[in-house]
C-alpha cells in the first residue's frame, strides 16, 4: 500500500439537472455512465493542473494608459479520464447533486513533479474566479461544455491568484508577469447570479516581473 502522501485525493459534484439557465443540453438526466464519465473528466482536470499545472503569462494591464489586460495559461501535461491509476473510491447522490471522492496515485515521475511544486520561491495563494453562466447566446459562437464552463472559473481564479500576489509583493503595480502555477486543491464551485464562481487555492512560481519603468 501507498503512504497517504503518495496518494491525491479530491471531491467533485455532478450536477443532475441543468441549472444553466436558457442552456439545457439534450441530454439530461444523465445517465449513470455519463454521470461517471464527467466525474472523471473534472477529477483528471484537477489532478493534471495540481501535478503538471500551467505556465502562464499575465500582462496586468491599466485602463489610464489604455492597456488591456490579457491572460494566458499553458497546460504542461495532462491527465486523461481513462487514466487507470484514476479511480473512484467513494459516491453519493444528495439533492440531485453527484459527490464523489476520487483517488489518483501518481507515478514516481508525476511525484518528483508534485515535488518541485514545493520547492523554490513557489508560494501560495487563494482566490475566487468567475465563468460563464452557460447560456450558449452569451457567445453564440463559442462550443460552451460543461466542463469548459467550470475550467473558465478555475483559470480565472488562478488569475486573480497571481494579481493578489503581486499586489502584495510589488510595490509599484508592473505591467507583465510570467513563471509557472499549480492547483493546491480541488476547488469550490457555485452559481453567483449570473455566473459561474470557482473558490481555488495554488501554488505559484513567478519567474519573470516587467515593471512599467522598462517601456
Amino acid at each position: 500500500m501507498l503512504p497517504a502522501q503518495d496518494v491525491l485525493r479530491g471531491e467533485v459534484k455532478i450536477e443532475l439537472e441543468p441549472i444553466y439557465g436558457g442552456f439545457v443540453e439534450d441530454n439530461y438526466p444523465l445517465e449513470t455512465e455519463e454521470i461517471y464519465r464527467r466525474a472523471l473528466e473534472m477529477a483528471a482536470l484537477f489532478f493534471s493542473a495540481q501535478i503538471y499545472g500551467w505556465a502562464f503569462h499575465y500582462d496586468i494591464g491599466e485602463r489610464a494608459r489604455g492597456i488591456d489586460e490579457e491572460f494566458t495559461l499553458t497546460p504542461l501535461g495532462q491527465i486523461h479520464w481513462g487514466d487507470p491509476r484514476l479511480r473512484v473510491t467513494h459516491a453519493d447522490i444528495h439533492e440531485f447533486i453527484f459527490s464523489a471522492w476520487m483517488d489518483y496515485r501518481p507515478s514516481d515521475h508525476q511525484r518528483q513533479r508534485i515535488g518541485m511544486w514545493r520547492m523554490g520561491n513557489v508560494r501560495t495563494a487563494q482566490a475566487i474566479g468567475y465563468g460563464p453562466y452557460g447560456n450558449p447566446l452569451e457567445n453564440p459562437d463559442d462550443i460552451i461544455t460543461w466542463l469548459s464552463i467550470r475550467q473558465a472559473a478555475l483559470e480565472d481564479a488562478a488569475r486573480a491568484a497571481i494579481r493578489a500576489m503581486l499586489q502584495g509583493s510589488e510595490r509599484n503595480r508592473p505591467k507583465e508577469a510570467s513563471g509557472f502555477i499549480s492547483l493546491q486543491n480541488f476547488p469550490i464551485f457555485w452559481v453567483d447570479g449570473a455566473r459561474w464562481a470557482a473558490n481555488a487555492r495554488f501554488r505559484v512560481d513567478v519567474t519573470e516581473i516587467i515593471p512599467f519603468a522598462a517601456y
